[in-house]
């Protein structure tokens, strides 16, 4: 028999494997943008459950450890797959209420409720993902049970599935094939599974790791908004072009030289230009050597230890922040996720009444949805979560909010706007909602970021640091200039019929080169789209570009 105590160890052993692994998790993300952050949302997902299991009593019952965990992790859920987790695990309260302890039969009858639960929270399941994972497992386990009363081996074979499953989600999905890699989320469960299997065989569980002395920091420091909890190897983050004279040595050795006093190094050149990133304690002898293969301009260098303090203290107030419950006084309301102080104003001058900050890379939960909601005076709440991974916890706080709430489907910031653009405090509830949701595809979103790590992608290599243009999601293509691939996007995007389109620009991007950027894009447009330059703020993304 499972007991109590065995189920809390083995949730805390998932949980804090999980954590030891994210990283691990975070690099099977499809593309190689900044937002590859499925295991730091699963662990933190299962992280929101530690403490509360940590205290409870060896003599507790599975039901009350299951039900335990199920609520702090339905709070906690963060980013799909840190959502689905969460029904999954909901599913073990379920199948486990009122039991002291559980047997084959509970963990079966727990495994299918917990599947049920996420399928359904799926408007479109996709097969080849963590639902696939869950549910092979979860078959597999009925299995099992006719043959065993044995809960270590039935859940030995759950694992087994899993990783089955696990292997072949490329075969189901397409485009983890073409990008090499199985599915994220597919691979957190498994993780939490295993160390769970641990637990029920008789080990410790799992004690947290060691901070791994690796290099962790995205290209462009000011972008990384996750949880720092990074060790900086090196102060300064030095950032220069060098325009090449006429005797330019090969850009080869001055990757070499920099390599030999830093790490996180980046050297791409092309005719004209060396583009050159480095981190090191020694800024001045990059310059210099630089120097050394023609003129540099846009120089810019960055204590990264003061930046990482106060960027841990933002974050800290972000997780902190606390919004004040409040009655109704008004039919509808607005509750909008977003993240850089120009978004967020805009969004607030549109009508929002409460900004959850987040977006890519950092996720906010379930509860910091719910808080929100609350704490608009609004009969009835519409959110807009302006990022498809943010969506499913919004939705799960709609169950928990003691007023009427409506999730736009808002996959992105611009489709955000554009939703509160065409919202009419004249219109009745199912008039605004049809509006708002029909606004939502008549907007398209061009991404502008960074490659986070080096990969493969249908067949064209990407290097670290390299530009990234996203079409709609979809990755477009890579280049070498920030304002090259803004431009050669926005392009892509315009067409005849294109009568509105808003440039936002982010917090690395200057306004100088932002207006340069606008005056090129306005100059293609011509006199058939009225086009905006708005000051962003934004991290990760350099530019966020939409096109009506």
């Amino acid at each position: 028999m499972i007991t109590g105590k065995i189920l809390r160890d083995a949730f805390i052993s998932g949980a804090v494997t999980i954590a030891n692994k994210k990283r691990e998790v975070d690099q099977l993300n499809v593309y190689p943008v900044p937002d590859g952050d499925t295991g730091t949302n699963m662990s933190m997902t299962l992280g929101n459950a530690l403490r509360e299991l940590q205290v409870m009593d060896d003599g507790a019952t599975v039901s009350q450890v299951a039900e335990t965990t199920a609520s702090a992790l339905l709070r906690g859920a963060r980013g799909n797959s840190g959502v689905i987790t969460s029904l999954i695990f909901r599913g073990f309260a379920k199948g486990f209420k009122g039991k002291t302890t559980a047997d084959c039969d509970d963990i079966c009858n727990a495994l299918r409720l917990g599947v049920e639960g996420a399928y359904k929270s799926v408007m479109t399941p996709t097969e080849g993902t963590i639902l696939t994972v869950a549910r092979l497992a979860a078959e597999r386990a009925e299995a099992a049970a006719k043959s065993t009363n044995d809960e270590v081996a039935l859940w030995s074979d759950v694992c087994i599935e899993a990783k089955k499953a696990l292997d072949s989600t490329p075969d189901l999905l397409p485009v983890l094939k073409k990008a090499g890699v199985v599915d994220a989320g597919g691979m957190g469960l498994y993780i939490i599974w295993t160390a769970m299997l641990d637990v029920f065989k008789g080990k410790e569980p799992a004690r947290p790791a060691d901070t791994p002395k690796t290099d962790t920091v995205s290209v462009d420091f000011s972008a990384t908004v996750g949880e720092f909890d990074e060790e900086i190897t090196h102060t300064y983050c030095t950032e220069f072009i060098v325009r090449k004279n006429s005797e330019c040595k090969d850009a080869s050795l001055l990757r070499a030289f920099l390599e030999s006093i830093g790490d996180c190094v980046v050297a791409v050149e092309d005719d004209d230009i060396i583009k050159v990133h480095v981190h090191t304690e020694h800024p001045g002898q990059a310059i210099e050597e630089g120097l050394l293969f023609g003129s540099l301009i846009n120089l810019k260098i960055d204590n990264m230890r003061y930046q990482h303090e106060n960027k841990a203290k933002e974050a800290a107030a972000v997780r902190k922040q606390q919004f004040t419950p409040a009655a109704p006084e008004k039919p509808f309301g607005f509750v909008s996720v977003a993240s850089g102080a120009g978004i967020e104003d805009l969004f607030r001058n549109l009508g929002a009444d409460c900004i959850v900050r987040g977006g890519q890379t950092m996720n906010p939960s379930t509860d910091d949805i719910l808080q929100a909601i609350m704490a608009v005076p609004a009969e009835t709440v519409f959110v807009l979560p302006n990022n498809k991974n943010i969506i499913m916890a919004a939705e799960q706080a709609v169950r928990l909010a003691d007023r009427k709430v409506c999730v736009l489907q808002s996959k992105t910031i611009p489709q955000g706007i554009t939703a509160m653009m065409n919202y009419d405090p004249d219109n009745d509830f199912d008039t605004n909602r049809l509006n708002m949701t029909k606004s939502l595809d008549t907007v398209s979103t061009g991404l502008v970021t960074f490659a986070a790590r080096d990969s493969d992608f249908e067949g064209k290599s990407i290097k670290k640091g390299e530009i990234l243009a996203l079409d709609n999601g979809k990755l477009a293509f890579a280049e070498k200039d920030i304002h090259k691939a803004a431009y050669k996007l926005a392009k892509r995007l315009m067409n005849s019929s294109s009568s509105f389109i808003n440039i936002i620009y982010g917090a690395d991007i200057s306004e100088k080169d932002a207006e340069e950027l606008f005056e090129h894009i306005k100059a293609k447009a011509g006199s058939n789209a009225e086009v905006m330059l708005i000051n962003g703020g934004q991290p990760v993304y350099y530019y966020i570009i939409s096109v009506e």
